[in-house]
């Protein structure tokens, strides 16, 4: 039977680390084993459990301390994940064989997926380890209140999709945190009118200089639908049920599976997705 693994991946500061916090929480609801592991050798703590952490294999300060190395942050971030792509017997080792329903993988810094071919070398890999993978990309929706730096996002969104090759979720986070104001004004970005939305608020259509290549960048992202994004609301469960279902979606996750049992004391609790997606619809 095939495994199943949520890539992790966004801009430093876009909620990595709170995503998969709450999606752990949320699939413990659902009675799904969910099993996290780090792959950013420079975090610092969790108020999860990790299954495997790269640290263990290899930290960042080791790196940076190293007399011999001597590498700055950025050098050596991408010195421990070239390590990490020469010892993926390590990771083999920490996953085990145990069917687990999802895998979380938290990754590092943007450039690990848009410069290197880093975590493209890990996604062949676990394909390899027979896992259905999807590449959940994350923003803060803070950041995306404003056209010209939704075009960013979204390209930056667009990058990692391209440069890894498989389904991707993007997903606009911590919309919890957004004034009432701000979640109106963000409406437009989750399904935009690209064209409108820029000329409303910038003058990027109108200036000679960059008019066509502002177009043709709308008519990628517009035209063929290539990124759309999805609002994450940790404290609105059915934000997280919504993120949940498109990612299941993308993997086929549930077509193999067997039905699992309640565990003890928790007979009221609905023991699958299934069951719980149609007690929210019978509500």
């Amino acid at each position: 039977m095939p495994r199943f693994a949520q890539l992790v991946m966004g801009p430093a500061g876009s909620g990595k680390s709170t995503y998969c916090s709450t999606m752990v929480q949320h699939c413990e609801t659902l009675n799904r084993s969910v099993q996290v592991v780090n792959l950013d050798p420079a975090a610092e703590h969790f108020d999860y459990h990790v299954m495997a952490d790269i640290r263990e294999l290899i930290e960042l300060d080791d790196v940076m301390e190293d007399d011999s190395l001597r590498f700055g942050p950025n050098g050596g971030l991408v010195f421990c994940m070239e390590y990490f792509t020469s010892n993926f017997d390590w990771l083999e080792e920490c996953l085990g064989h145990v069917e687990d329903d999802l895998s979380l993988c938290s990754s590092g810094q943007i450039e690990l997926y848009t410069h290197l071919p880093v975590m493209k070398q890990l996604v062949e890999q676990l394909q390899q380890w027979e896992f259905r993978v999807c590449g959940v990309f994350l923003v803060d929706s803070q950041f995306m209140v404003e056209s010209f730096k939704f075009i960013s996002g979204a390209m930056a969104a667009l990058s990692a999709m391209i440069s890894l090759e498989i389904p991707q979720v993007n997903v606009m986070t911590k919309m919890d945190l957004l004034s009432k104001k701000a979640k109106t004004e963000i409406e437009k970005y989750l399904d935009p009118d690209m064209y409108s939305t820029l000329e409303d608020s910038t003058g990027l259509l109108k200036s000679k200089q960059f008019k066509k290549l502002t177009k043709a960048i709308c008519g990628l992202i517009d035209d063929y639908s290539m990124v759309r994004f999805l609002p994450f609301d940790r404290s609105d469960e059915e934000s997280i049920t919504i993120v949940l279902q498109h990612i299941d979606f993308a993997i086929q996750y549930g077509e193999d599976l067997e039905f699992k049992e309640p565990k003890e004391n928790e007979e009221n609790k609905p023991s699958t997705f299934d069951e719980f997606f149609q007690e929210r619809v019978d509500e």
